[in-house]
């Protein structure tokens, strides 16, 4: 399977779309229409103007090389820790302090308030920290029972 246009990256670490008539366009982004929801699906791929230059309906429909450089270029964008486990909290009102593992690594993350936890769906939820840092979980329902009795006493 061919694409319509090639990605690359150049020495100076910038994104390089060639599209099949030849044209180049140096510092191109790749961005994800509905990142949480679906992100291996709609994402589109723009100029450094941004101008859409084309649009992908499935990371899977790439050609190995392209996907494997757009998935690059996707993580250099985004930051998105998901939460893994809950470690602790050092208190259960607000402002707390959250110990986490997450998909990055370890990490210490302050919740202001309550209302800084935001349901996306019946098992989907986005943490914010005062840092602005917004944290994932992607699965409630899988989280460990420790993970879910703390986090019950926030929701």
């Amino acid at each position: 399977m061919s694409a319509p246009f090639s990605l690359a990256f150049d020495a100076f670490g910038k994104l390089v779309v060639t599209m099949a008539d030849g044209t180049q366009h140096v510092g191109a982004l790749v961005a994800r229409a509905f990142p949480i929801a679906t992100p291996d699906q709609c994402i589109s791929i723009l100029s450094a103007e941004g101008k859409e230059l084309a649009w992908v309906e499935n990371l899977s429909d790439l050609p190995a090389n392209e996907r494997e450089i757009a998935t690059h270029a996707l993580q250099g964008r985004e930051f998105m820790p998901e939460i893994l486990r809950l470690d602790g909290v050092n208190s259960f009102s607000t402002p707390s302090v959250w110990r986490v593992q997450t998909s990055r690594g370890p990490a210490q993350l302050v919740l202001k308030g309550e209302e800084d936890i935001r349901r996306l769906s019946a098992s989907r939820l986005i943490v914010a920290d005062a840092h602005g840092v917004q944290f994932l979980i992607r699965d409630l329902l899988s989280l460990d029972r420790q993970t879910r009795k703390l986090l019950d006493r926030f929701l």
